[in-house]
Parts: structure tokens; C-alpha cells; sequence
């Protein structure tokens, strides 16, 4: 176990106002492995101020330098992937492989499209006798989950920094040990003092002190709608710029002459991916009356390739969940879907064989579930996977809007053109058709509760600024 001590603030490791900490623990064996300093208002301050102070010098650096610092903070993580992916597996309970790929590749990919994107954004435009400015909205606040510790990090600090803003950073109190190597790999890159700036602490003190600070032009939240009502509301009572990538309640819509097997394999390793802990995770699959119970068995044969495992165990394919109140959390929402009628295809509430120390998950498959199921309608962010039956598209359609998020969601057809006239009329922000892979430049972001402004590309770095116009 190492007791970290310190905040990043202004260019170096300082000591926290506080003798509070908070302990990491690694889900797979409930052991402590480390601790960090629980942040106070005084440490926020702190990194604000010192923020505000960088902004001036980093605002008026030439975008294509502040993309070769860019470029600089993806080599140092390029140079310490290794590291990363074992804090991830350590203190989130990622599979290997999983953590090497995505977890650490997928950031590292994304920090160069910001690098790439500083040096050839149109930060100025002509429009008629106008000189329009794209200029940085200024200090951002960012609080990130535990899901993604790294990738969430690098969604808004990357194109922040691309815009010319400066970042106070406050990551989720379970993973917060891959933030800290974040901030290590930040000064690696020469990145200016102040620019970027890290305290750890609880989301009640040091997140909602960071919200409310008076120095934070944009709060970027990603986490629960819960918190991020609460955030919205702090931002707007301030009249503060706000971005929100919140929860969903993905639906996978699989239409008569699909390739049904390959749709629902998709639909278990999508479900199952990172233990169900993705906020866009195709959790609801919609099949029509006819091939719906060939869909439930496919599944049900599918999900016993997914058995909890060690996450350090490059073999395994799906790890613990975060921490014991997710843990509780899930299995009560299977017992929930078991009481409210539906059928358990594979799986269930019981603890798996041998997992007894860990917050390990059975993957569960229910069918015989209707749209108004809590299973069908809350996002649970667990490997558990809910059938529902159709008869027409427009049932589809209907009970693929029919939940308050729009985030994500998949079509799969006999052909391309009939699954994007049926994604178009889904209400969510990103629909991946017959099996689209995904694309670090397209905006991502969600419809209704699911979230306000987008993330990744050229979206992701307009969210991070504002214009003036000079008329001539």
C-alpha cells in the first residue's frame, strides 16, 4: 500500500489543507492499496486561483504549440501505458486486456486527435463584414467518474487545453490513483505550471466546492443524472457554462432479417464490456415476436463465456464491480427483475462460485421483461441484460424512446440502409448500425436526461469555447 500525500496545483506536489484521506481499494480482493488526501474548499481554491493565473499566458499561446504540448502529454502516457493499465486493474478491477486497450490505448489515441486538432481548428472564421473568434471559455472544473478514470480525464482536459481554457481536475475517490499518474505524465510534458491542476477528495466537499467556485467558468461533469441535476443547478444559479454526460438505457434494436446471432454476440460482449459499468451500454434488446426466443438462447449461451475472474488474469473477461454499494446495488436489481416477473435466462442475485471475497457479479439475462419493468427503465451498470419483445416497427421505436435517457443505442437489419432509417428515429445521441465501430472524432453526448453538450472531435473542443465577433 503507498499513502500518497499532495495536490497538484501550480506546477508541483503540494501539501492537502486537511489530515483527511481516503483509501483505494481493489474490488477484486477488498484490499487497501492506497491512499490519497481527501480535498477540502481550501484546496480547490487553491487550484483555481492558481488556474486563473495560468489563463492569461496559456489563452495567448499559439494553438499549434499548445498542441505540441499535447503531443508531449501523449508520449509521456504512451511511455508509461504499462503502469496505467495495471492501476486501472488494480483500483477499478478492469480485465487486462481491456485496461490495455481501452482503457489506456483509447486516451492516449484521443490525446494526439486534440494535439492534431489545436493545430488545424479554424479558431478564427470570415462571415460577411465579421471576424468571428473562437476564444476559450476559461477555467474549467472537471469531475470525472470512476468508470473510465483515465479516458474520462482525457475527454476534458485534452480538448480544454487544445482551446486555450486551464483545468482543475477532481476524480472519482475510487480511482483516483490513475488521475495522480495523469498529473505525473501532465508535467513530464513541460505543460506550463498552473495550467492543469489536480485535487482528489469526496464529490460533497471538494466536487461541490469546485462547482460553485466563483473562479470556475465551465463546470464538465460526468457521473450520475442525480449529481448532475445538482450540478446544473449550481451552474445555472450562477449563470456558468455547464457540459453533463450522464446515465442511459441503451437499447440494441435487432429487425427481422439480421444476422441474429452475430447481433445478440455483439449485444452480450457490449453488456459485458468493463462489467457493465458504461453508461452507453446496450442494456435493453429489442426483438421482434418471431425470433425472440432463438435471441433469448443465443444469449443465455453467449454470457457463460463470461466468467468473474481475477482482472489481472489476462484470460479473464470480466472483473469485479468498483466497490461493495454497486455490488449491492446490481444484485438488487436482478432480484428486483426476478419479483417484478421476468424470466432469468442466466445468471442471478447469487454470489459466483469461488468469488466469495471481491464484489464479483453473476452476468444475468432476463427475458420475458416489458418496458415499464424498473430493469427496463433505471440504468442498473451491470453486466445484466434485459430481452423485450416487438411485433412492429413502430412498437420498436416506440419502446426505444420509451425511457427518460438518449444516449446511446444500436440498430442491426439485413442491410445498412434499413438500420439507419430506423436509427434516425431513435432519440439518443449516438447509434452505431450493424455493428459500426466506434469513432473517436464523432461527437459523443446524450438526448434528454442523458446529458448536455458532446465530447471527443471537433464538438467535444467547441463545448470549451466561446465566440466574439469584430465587425469591419
Amino acid at each position: 500500500m503507498i499513502a500518497h500525500d499532495g495536490m497538484f496545483i501550480d506546477g508541483e506536489w503540494r501539501p492537502a489543507a486537511g489530515p483527511d484521506t481516503i483509501e483505494v481499494v481493489n474490488p477484486a480482493d477488498e484490499q487497501v492499496i492506497g491512499t490519497v488526501p481527501a480535498g477540502t474548499a481550501e484546496d480547490v481554491d487553491a487550484a483555481v486561483r492558481a488556474a486563473r493565473a495560468a489563463l492569461p499566458g496559456w489563452a495567448a499561446t499559439p494553438p499549434a504549440e499548445r498542441g505540441r504540448h499535447l503531443a508531449a502529454l501523449r508520449d509521456a502516457l504512451d511511455a508509461r501505458r504499462e503502469e496505467i493499465a495495471a492501476t486501472v486493474v488494480a483500483e477499478l478491477g478492469s480485465p487486462t486486456r481491456f485496461a490495455q486497450r481501452v482503457h489506456t490505448g483509447l486516451p492516449i489515441a484521443v490525446t494526439g486527435s486534440c494535439a492534431e486538432l489545436a493545430a488545424t481548428h479554424p479558431f478564427e472564421e470570415k462571415i460577411g463584414n465579421s471576424t468571428v473568434l473562437h476564444e476559450p471559455v476559461g477555467v474549467v472544473g472537471a469531475i470525472t467518474p470512476w468508470n473510465y478514470p483515465l479516458h474520462q480525464v482525457v475527454v476534458k482536459v485534452a480538448p480544454a487545453l487544445a482551446a486555450g481554457c486551464t483545468v482543475v481536475l477532481k476524480p472519482a475517490e475510487d480511482t483516483p490513483l490513475t488521475a495522480r499518474l495523469f498529473a505525473e505524465c501532465v508535467a513530464a510534458a513541460g505543460i506550463p505550471a498552473g495550467v492543469f491542476n489536480l485535487v482528489t477528495g469526496l464529490g460533497a466537499v471538494a466536487g461541490q466546492a469546485l462547482a460553485e467556485h466563483p473562479g470556475v467558468d465551465l463546470v464538465s461533469f460526468t457521473g450520475s443524472t442525480a449529481v448532475g441535476k445538482r450540478i446544473g443547478a449550481i451552474a445555472g444559479a450562477a449563470v456558468k457554462r455547464v457540459t453533463l454526460e450522464l446515465g442511459g438505457k441503451s437499447a440494441n434494436v435487432i429487425l427481422p432479417g439480421a444476422d441474429l446471432a452475430k447481433a445478440v454476440a455483439a449485444n452480450v460482449a457490449d453488456v459485458c464490456r468493463n462489467t457493465g459499468q458504461s453508461c452507453n451500454a446496450w442494456t435493453r434488446t429489442l426483438v421482434h415476436a418471431d425470433d425472440y426466443e432463438e435471441a433469448v438462447a443465443l444469449a443465455a449461451e453467449a454470457v457463460a463465456a463470461y466468467t468473474p475472474g481475477d482482472p489481472a488474469d489476462p484470460d479473464v473477461r470480466l472483473g469485479p464491480l468498483v466497490n461493495a454499494a454497486q455490488h449491492a446495488r446490481v444484485r438488487g436489481y436482478i432480484d428486483r427483475g426476478v419479483a417484478e416477473g421476468a424470466r432469468l435466462a442466466a445468471g442471478g442475485s447469487d454470489v459466483p462460485e469461488g468469488r466469495e471475497k471481491g464484489y464479483f457479479v453473476r452476468p444475468t439475462v432476463f427475458a420475458d421483461v416489458t418496458p415499464e419493468m424498473t430493469i427496463a427503465q433505471e440504468e442498473i451498470f451491470g453486466p445484466v441484460l434485459s430481452f423485450i419483445k416487438y411485433t412492429d416497427e413502430d412498437e420498436a421505436a416506440r419502446i426505444a424512446n420509451g425511457t427518460v435517457y438518449g444516449l446511446g443505442g444500436a440498430v442491426w437489419a439485413a442491410d445498412d440502409a434499413t438500420a439507419a432509417a430506423f436509427a434516425r428515429r431513435m432519440d439518443t445521441g449516438q447509434v452505431d448500425i450493424n455493428g459500426g465501430g466506434f469513432n473517436l472524432l464523432a461527437p459523443f453526448g446524450g438526448h434528454k436526461q442523458s446529458g448536455i453538450g458532446r465530447e471527443l472531435g471537433t464538438h467535444g473542443l467547441a463545448e470549451f469555447l466561446q465566440t466574439k465577433s469584430l465587425q469591419f
